[in-house]
């Protein structure tokens, strides 16, 4: 495995916060990573995206600050200067204005993003760091989109050859055109069906729908983050485990975690929102998962496969159902998941020897080692 030769400490730009309903949940991440950072090693920097489109620029130790205060997530605030990306001769630079003026504050090495949803994980701050000559940790733009679009990830998906569960794509002019047949679509799979956003994550917008009768509202509710929504056919008595990828130097192959299990005892019957970032016992997450041998390599094979169908790099997180019959049905690969020390991902990693801290150092060194421009 080959490091970056580092004479001085590296400049690790962290970027979160952004415009999506996901802007608390990336606060969150951002604290658990640049608590993570070895500063012996990393000068760190944070560049947050504030929920109306700002870049601030933040201390390490004031990022550490952001958690969940009596049920609420944390929001970047908008008193501060701009801060802005500039590209340079030798790569990207940063710096704030103030009052008219720039002032610059050196170099980025590499970037870390920890957005999440729209406007970050699918693709669009990807293309930035492309336009900028910045080097950044995670997937790339094409692999960000298609992660983002739960439609389009599952086209390409079942195109390689990969399992995925029935679906119906409901697009904003399809809805208004002809809603009947949008039912009538949906009411050709088996219920219960998922209701989702196509483009959202962290399980907001998210219903279980019994039967045609509550689908109006669902989807509706969806379109509150997402114009395009997605209906999934749902599995009954489903196991939900999850794989963690990560990206190998070089010539290497992705390798694969242990693979985990959620298990989800929320009023809501499955992993919402706030099952996932406000628990209260509602949710047992068991890393390992409790399962046969051939189970667990048969998900980490197809984790593998299915992060290497879009092009991924650096990271993902494979989701995927157990069937009652013992058939393995991909769910969804996330890009970017959720990375609080707590989070499956990072607990995943450290099952399989990976801990917290060097998880964050392998991916640092993945971002730098990457090269610019097509590869």
């Amino acid at each position: 495995m080959s490091e970056v030769e580092m004479s001085s400490r590296v400049r690790v730009a962290v970027v979160f916060g952004g415009m999506s309903s996901e802007h608390g949940v990336s606060c969150l991440t951002a604290a658990g990573v640049v608590g993570a950072i070895d500063r012996d090693r990393y000068d760190v920097v944070g560049l947050g995206i504030t929920p109306t489109g700002r870049w601030i620029v933040l201390e390490p130790d004031a990022i550490a600050r952001l958690t969940v205060s009596d049920g609420t997530l944390p929001e970047l605030t908008e008193d501060t200067a701009d801060a802005m990306l500039l590209r340079g001769e030798a790569g990207s630079e940063l710096a704030v204005r103030d009052t008219g003026a720039l002032t610059a504050l050196g170099p980025v090495d590499v970037a870390f993003a920890l957005l999440h949803g729209p406007f970050g994980e699918d693709g669009t701050i990807q293309g930035l760091f492309e336009m900028m000559g910045t080097r950044y940790v995670g997937a790339g733009v094409l692999a960000s989109a298609v992660g983002m679009d739960k439609v389009f990830m599952k086209l390409v998906l079942a195109a390689s050859g990969l399992p995925v569960g029935p679906f119906v794509q409901i697009t904003p002019g399809e809805w208004r055109r002809d809603r009947a047949a949008c039912i009538e679509a949906v009411d050709a799979m088996h219920y219960p069906v998922y209701v989702k956003p196509a483009r959202g994550g962290s399980s907001l917008g998210i219903s279980r729908v019994e039967s045609s009768a509550d689908l109006v509202a669902a989807v509706e509710l969806a379109q509150r983050y997402d114009p395009k929504v997605i209906v999934e056919e749902g599995f009954v008595d489903a196991r939900e485990l999850e794989c963690g990828v990560l990206g190998g130097f070089g010539d290497e192959p992705p390798i694969a975690s242990q693979i985990a299990e959620i298990r989800v005892h929320s009023a809501s019957g499955f992993y919402d929102f706030e099952a996932k970032y406000l628990p209260e016992e509602q949710v047992d997450l068991d890393v390992p998962a409790q399962v046969e041998p051939s189970v667990a390599d048969e998900v980490r094979a197809l984790a593998v496969r299915t992060y290497e169908a879009i092009g991924c790099e650096g990271l993902a997180r494979v989701d995927v159902f157990l069937t009652r019959e013992l058939r393995i049905v991909i769910n969804e690969i996330n890009t970017m998941p959720g990375f609080t020390a707590h989070s499956m991902f990072p607990r995943m990693w450290a099952a399989s020897g990976i801990d917290y801290p060097a998880l964050v150092d392998r991916l640092l060194q993945l971002g730098l080692e990457r090269p610019l421009g097509l590869r």
